[in-house]
């Protein structure tokens, strides 16, 4: 196999990834979602271990 050949199964294989990705997702609802930037708005920022407070120093 050539490098070519090589190169064009990742993409089809990434592109395939993609495709059933998107088959067996259910559609965003843009109502639901939080907000991408909150600035100052007064949202506290949640769900990501960097969103949680650093441990006390001792």
């Amino acid at each position: 196999m050539r490098r070519v050949h090589v190169a064009m199964l990742v993409g089809l294989g990434i592109l395939g990834l993609v495709a059933l990705d998107q088959a067996q997702s259910d559609p965003l609802n843009p109502y639901t979602a939080p907000p991408m930037l909150a600035l100052g708005s007064g949202l506290a920022a949640t769900g990501g271990h960097c969103a949680a407070p650093p441990p006390p120093v001792r």
